[in-house]
């Protein structure tokens, strides 16, 4: 019987290979996000310092990369464009290195819109594929209705709370990020058991 939708049967077996193939890399993934999560959440304004200085770094190097390819390249199409973005690029990291508290306000309502996009598309995401990998799906729509409810924290401890907010926003979105990677291997760790039964006993 041909599926009602092929599109949607082959995407369906595409994510479920991928859970059973890589479940330990995302086990070993989502550990790692937990781990460093509970550190950000034990020290929250260290954490905001040093999330800070480290999108200040990567503001600063990909602004320096994009200086140097404006010049190496000749008849770049928009140069000015192009000349613009990486200097500003570069600037806008060297000010986040250089007042890493004062760019914390600033990051904070950068991340805001990062955990409003990164909400929506978990809670859409974990209803579209519930019935793929058993109740993992739910924990992805906790972490997208957690990531919903750190945005009105941010929000309702605007501008106050900055210093520290963002540490413990970040801290938070790691745990439950982590927390439903680790729950999807575990569905695919049963995927690739469930797998293996016809292998061990051939003959049934």
């Amino acid at each position: 019987m041909t599926p009602l939708n092929p599109v949607r049967s082959v995407m369906q077996h595409a994510i479920s290979e991928a859970l059973r193939t890589h479940w330990r890399l995302l086990m070993f993934q989502g550990a790692i996000m937990v781990l460093l999560g509970i550190l950000a959440f034990a020290a929250p304004v260290a954490a905001t310092i040093a999330v800070d200085i480290f999108v200040g770094w990567l503001f600063l190097i990909s602004g320096a990369v994009g200086l140097v390819a404006v010049f190496s390249v000749k008849d770049i199409p928009a140069f000015l464009w192009s000349l613009l973005t990486a200097a500003l690029s570069v600037t806008a990291g060297g000010l986040l290195i250089w007042k890493p508290v004062q760019g914390a306000l600033t990051l904070t309502l950068l991340l805001t819109a990062l955990f409003l996009t990164e909400g929506i598309f978990q809670i859409v995401a974990s209803l579209a594929y519930r019935h793929l990998s058993g109740g993992s799906w739910v924990w992805m729509l906790v972490s997208g209705l957690a990531d919903l409810a750190l945005v009105a924290l941010i929000i309702l401890g605007w501008p106050m709370t900055a210093a520290w907010t963002l540490g413990i926003l970040v801290a938070i979105n790691l745990i439950t990020s982590g927390w439903a990677i680790v729950v999807a291997a575990f569905a695919g760790r049963d995927l690739a058991r469930a797998g293996e039964v016809p292998a061990e006993a051939p003959g049934h």
